[in-house]
């Protein structure tokens, strides 16, 4: 489904990707770690085009997208990828219900549509009766849960996912590892998890281990029903 080939990446004279090959396929929960300054968060980045390689292509569904406009990668972005970063990033002045509305209004969904879902979304995530609070008055864990939320509004094809759980304690850490692999159960969605967590990485279908912005060691696998337990 996501396939990216020989991504090179350098900020100045510092070389940060060095030929990345990747592939993710439908419904692949898929960590990426290694040491800082690896080089995770900067392909990430590529793959979700915030970030643009000095050379290499990224794919969705064999759409080569280095070939769209600025315009038109923005109108892909929106639609097909959802993202979760550490610190949430959630806009303040707004409501929970108002910050998962926003890419589906964005993307010029009706408001009544994207209200429904934004909804939805958010009794999903056990939310129903912190809809109407806004980030101020949420837990770390209720904030990345609806910043979830809304990186699922669109029904995107991917979640990129940034240290989801590094600024969260170990109970609220669980209880979000946990719903990611509920997600792809009951969605079919596939993630991309950058961490530095041991405990994730060991949970997730596959790992790939990036050294100097390299993959350094053959990726591993654990078969669905094998997965591990929390």
């Amino acid at each position: 489904m996501i396939k990216v080939e020989k991504i090179y990446k350098s900020f100045g004279n510092l070389q940060v990707l060095k030929g990345i090959d990747l592939e993710v396929d439908k419904g692949e929960i898929v960590s990426i770690v290694g040491p800082s300054g690896a080089g995770k968060t900067t392909l990430l980045m590529i793959m979700g085009t915030l970030e643009k390689a000095d050379s290499g292509k990224v794919f969705f569904n064999d759409d080569d997208l280095s070939r769209l406009e600025e315009k038109e990668l923005s109108d892909f972005r929106n639609k097909n990828i959802g993202f979760v970063f550490q610190f949430h990033q959630l806009l303040p002045e707004f409501t929970a219900l108002e910050n998962v509305m926003i890419p589906a209004l964005i993307g010029n969904r009706k408001h009544g549509d994207a209200e429904k879902k934004a909804k939805e979304l958010l009794n999903m995530m056990g939310l129903t009766g912190r809809m109407d609070h806004k980030p101020a008055a949420l837990s770390g864990g209720e904030k990345q849960r609806v910043a979830v939320a809304r990186a699922l509004i669109n029904d995107p094809m991917v979640v990129l996912a940034d240290e989801p759980s590094g600024s969260l304690d170990t109970k609220n850490k669980s209880e979000l590892h946990n719903l990611f692999f509920e997600l792809r159960d009951r969605l079919n969605q596939t993630f991309v998890i950058v961490t530095h967590d041991e405990q994730l990485a060991a949970l997730t279908d596959r790992t790939i281990h990036l050294k100097d912005g390299k993959i350094f060691q053959p990726q591993h696998s654990f078969a669905k029903n094998d997965r591990p337990t929390l």
